[in-house]
Parts: C-alpha cells; sequence; structure tokens
C-alpha cells in the first residue's frame, strides 16, 4: 500500500512555541519508551500503560508533527530518520525534565533541604552567622541559598520566589506578605573622634540638627529611619553622602565628613565615636517576613519555626 504522507501540525496560525510545547509534552516520554523497545507491546509493559493508550498517543504525537516517527511492522517499529532526530533532543529534553525534578525533591528533604534566606548587610557579620550556627546544631545538613541585599529588594525577592524567608527592617506591612516582629537594635549617633560632642555619652538627636549627615541611600530601610528620627526630632538631615553599606559610613564618619545614625558595628571602628541617643528613642525593629500562602518545604518551616523561636533574642544568636 503506497504511504500517505501524515496531515500538517494543528498548530495556532502563529505556530507559537509555547503551544508547541503544551501539545507534545504529555507524549515525550511514550515516544522515548516506543524508541527504546521498538516494541509498542513490550513499551506499553514497561511503563504501565495500556497499549491502545500508547498507540494512540504516538500516533497523535505523529500527527500534530506532520512528520513519521516510526516504521511500523506489526507491533514492531524502528525509528525513521526523523524520529531519530527527533529523539536526541527529546532525550535531553526528559533528561533535564528529570534533573530539575531531583534537584526540587533534594531542596524539599527534610534533612538535606535548601532555604533562601535573605537579611540585611548590616546583620551579616555577627547575627546571621550566629543564628545558622545554632539553627544547626540540630539541622546539620539544611544547605543555605544567602542573599545580603536592603530591605526593598529583600521583598521583591520574596514576591519573585527568589527568597523563602528574609530578616529586614522596618518590619514590612504588605498584603500579599506575613511579616513577624523578632527583636529591636538600638541606633547610636555617631561622630568623628574629634567632634564636639564626642567627649559625651549620651545626646539628643535634636544637638546634631545642624550638623552634616552620612546615610544610606533612599530605599534601604536604615535610611527611611534616620529620615523618621530627625523629623520628630524637628529637622530635616542635611545630606553630604550617600551609601550602601554601614561600614563605609563609618569611614565617612572617621574622616570628618559627616555624622551617622547606626547600630553597633561587630567590631569597633577607630576613630569614631558613638553616641547613645536620648530622645527620640533611636531602634529599629528586625523582623522575619514571607510571602502569604506560599507553602513552606519542611527544611523552610523548620527554620522559620527556629526564627520565631528567637524572639526578644535575635540579636544575641
Amino acid at each position: 500500500m503506497e504511504h500517505q504522507p501524515r496531515p500538517r501540525a494543528r498548530l495556532s496560525p502563529s505556530g507559537d512555541t509555547e503551544d508547541m510545547v503544551t501539545l507534545l509534552a504529555p507524549r515525550l516520554a511514550y515516544f522515548a519508551g516506543v524508541a527504546r523497545t521498538e516494541h509498542v507491546t513490550r513499551a506499553a509493559q514497561e511503563m504501565g500503560v495500556p497499549q491502545s493508550t500508547l498507540s494512540r498517543a504516538l500516533a497523535r504525537l505523529e500527527q500534530d508533527l506532520g512528520v513519521d516517527l516510526f516504521a511500523r511492522r506489526g507491533r514492531t517499529v524502528s525509528l525513521t530518520p526523523a524520529g531519530r532526530t527527533f529523539l536526541a533532543s527529546v532525550e535531553r529534553a526528559l533528561a533535564e525534565v528529570g534533573r530539575a525534578a531531583d534537584e526540587v525533591r533534594a531542596d524539599a528533604d527534610p534533612a538535606t533541604g535548601k532555604v533562601a534566606f535573605g537579611f540585611l548587610h548590616t546583620m551579616g557579620a555577627e547575627t546571621v552567622p550566629g543564628l545558622l550556627q545554632a539553627f544547626r546544631a540540630d539541622h546539620p545538613r539544611v544547605r543555605f541559598s544567602l542573599v545580603q541585599n536592603y530591605g526593598e529588594a529583600m521583598l521583591e525577592g520574596l514576591r519573585a520566589g527568589e527568597l523563602d524567608l528574609c530578616l529586614t527592617s522596618p518590619v514590612p506591612d504588605a498584603p500579599d506578605l506575613v511579616a513577624r516582629r523578632l527583636d529591636e537594635q538600638k541606633l547610636r549617633l555617631v561622630v568623628p573622634a574629634d567632634h564636639r560632642l564626642a567627649g559625651r555619652r549620651r545626646v539628643r538627636l535634636a544637638e546634631a540638627a545642624e550638623e552634616t549627615f552620612v546615610t544610606l541611600e533612599p530605599g534601604y530601610g536604615l535610611r527611611r529611619i534616620t529620615d523618621d528620627l530627625c523629623g520628630q526630632a524637628g529637622f530635616r538631615p542635611r545630606i553630604a553622602f550617600e551609601g550602601e553599606e554601614a561600614e563605609t559610613l563609618r569611614g565617612l564618619v572617621a574622616a570628618g565628613l559627616g555624622v551617622a545614625l547606626l547600630p553597633p558595628p561587630a567590631v569597633p571602628r577607630p576613630g569614631v565615636v558613638e553616641l547613645t541617643v536620648t530622645s527620640p528613642r533611636a531602634v529599629r525593629e528586625i523582623g522575619v517576613a514571607w510571602l502569604e500562602g506560599r507553602p513552606d518545604t519542611p527544611p523552610v518551616a523548620a527554620f522559620k519555626k527556629f526564627l520565631l523561636s528567637r524572639r526578644g533574642r535575635l540579636l544575641s544568636a
């Protein structure tokens, strides 16, 4: 009997790639199984599907592609040249899917899974290493993907699915996020060692109203807190330099380029004096945030529970 060509694939007029993938994906494993065994009945047995289901899937695949993938002799089949070309790509695609499945299963494993955790730069020297050390005492094989960033960027990371949890300040208030206050951290007025206030231990923030400030850039939580505290003290800070990292600001203060409101340093910095601010109450709240409604893998759930258990003592981790 003369062979009749297959009809053209039934795709949208644009031949959209996404349409093609949606159309073909469910049948690729069936195709690879039959190609491997070159026998429809044997492949159906190995894959645990009815032979009729497998035969229909292969016929539909060829119809959608508009190409013969197999030469048939009863229930025995062999690949056509087009089938061999297609098989090479299908095997690569299925292997990639398998690797992806293995990866997500590994990330969700209670003992060895992964947590994508974001935190502020100012918490990277002591607080976060201490937290991870304490957590891994009971979960020694859980892995972490760590991201240091400013608050707004981390919240966007939560929304994009790039982070599971983040430590940030101020504690966010957004309908798509869940946030819990964990602790608060005192902020100090940092002045150069030869500054007129350097001989003091305590200061009202209003006493720095005429000073030049160095601050973090807009968008950073600490910048917003600095602006708010200065407003409460009755002035708007005159800003000379904006940076991205607290220790850089301390270096600018040590160089006599301004004063700054900063959390305590990991180690004392020469050339500066850190003054307790008595008025207004100069603190920043530290909280943990995550995306509302997102299911937790076991390692993420365990680390979230651990963080919440540190309420009131987070900064002494």
